[in-house]
């Protein structure tokens, strides 16, 4: 007969919850950040796909694409994607954590909390993803989050990109189909280690 015995969790476990710039941010293009590739995207719902938006930059014609499964976007002859007037695009307001952060982290440690799985987003460090220098109006927003964070004694986990890059490194090199984008990628991470060496000990790319 098997004996039972009592599994506990290690004293260092990480008990905690887990964020995604693109989801919940928010912010919109405050504080010197570009639109990321997520930003173009419409909301949606359980009948309604989300849809990309786009522009032809020559004729001035708008419209968009319906989003689904393994689907491949092809964009009209001279369309960009683009934001329209009028549509509700969920990744540009989140829940606003941009300017809640404090109230949020102190929700997570009311509820015990001891890790925070977060992402910083790229487009905020690099509006356009492949400037020489970074946005130091972004990089102060993430040391704040971070000190507030150490101020409820939450150790963070932060992803360098969550499934988003700079609009522009899309639209001007493709994306991560060119191998520059890979250079710009690790111009951002060096940028990240650097100024948060000393705030962040666990990072995922």
């Amino acid at each position: 007969m098997t004996e039972n015995k009592r599994f506990e969790f290690p004293e260092n476990f990480l008990w905690g919850g887990a964020t995604a710039a693109n989801q919940y941010e928010g912010g919109g293009t405050e504080g010197g950040k570009g639109l990321s590739v997520c930003d173009v995207l419409t909301g949606g719902s359980r009948t309604a796909r989300r849809q990309l938006t786009w522009i032809n930059r020559e004729t001035g014609e708008k419209g968009r694409l319906a989003l689904g499964p393994r689907q491949s976007l092809v964009l009209p002859e001279n369309a960009e994607p683009a934001l329209h007037d009028g549509e509700y695009y969920p990744s540009l307001k989140g829940v606003d954590f941009y300017h809640r952060y404090k109230e949020d982290i102190a929700l997570a440690a009311e509820m015990g909390f001891k890790a925070f799985r977060m992402s910083i987003n790229w487009a905020r460090i690099f509006p356009q993803g492949d400037e020489e220098e970074p946005n130091e109006e972004g990089l102060q927003f993430y040391d704040d989050v971070f000190a507030e964070l150490k101020r409820y004694g939450i150790e963070p986990l932060v992803t360098m990109s969550h499934y988003e890059m700079p609009l522009a490194l899309s639209l001007k090199y493709g994306g991560w189909s060119d191998r520059r984008v890979i250079g710009f990628f690790e111009r951002y991470a060096k940028v990240l280690f650097t100024r948060y060496q000393h705030k962040v000990k666990y990072w995922l790319t």
